[in-house]
């Protein structure tokens, strides 16, 4: 079998990842419920009489190879797209619909933002974090002062 034919199988096998994935357990550094001063983020266990590194039962499961994804699916998001972070309405040259969804960075602000979405839109890219933001008209009329009226103490 060709790599060009296993290609074609695993594609028609695993469209998207949706369908090649399975449940993970959350792999916690040995000890770490018991003791505050110990962090809950993986450590391999060491210690000479350790019941995680002999993988005793009921004790928590520790990595192993066998939890790892297909090839085909590893590192996409769980929509199946490839995920592409852009900062700037130029960015979105290169995307191809079909495969790539768009992340917009966090230091977007509001307008480029609305530019990006805009775009985004037009050529069918899929954007990952669209927030509900204000249109570029609202910008231009938030940045006349508005006039407030002051209450005097005797009104309420």
């Amino acid at each position: 079998m060709t790599q060009e034919e296993q290609e074609t199988i695993a594609e028609k096998q695993f469209p998207k990842k949706d369908h090649s994935r399975h449940k993970k357990p959350r792999f916690r550094r040995q000890e770490s419920w018991r003791y505050k001063r110990v962090g809950d983020t993986w450590r391999r266990p060491h210690g000479i009489d350790s019941k995680m590194r002999k993988k005793v039962k009921g004790w928590p499961p520790s990595p192993t190879t066998g939890y790892r994804s297909p090839k085909k699916t590893r590192g996409l998001h769980p929509s199946g797209f490839v995920e592409t972070r852009v900062q700037s309405v130029e960015d979105l040259g290169g995307i191809d619909p079909e495969l790539q969804a768009i992340r917009i960075a966090r230091t977007v602000g509001g307008r480029k933002r609305v530019e990006i979405l805009a775009l985004a839109e037009e050529k069918g890219i899929h954007v990952l974090n669209p927030r509900t933001i204000r249109e570029p008209e609202e910008f231009k009329e938030s940045a006349e002062p508005e006039e407030t009226e002051s209450l005097s103490d005797g009104e309420k």
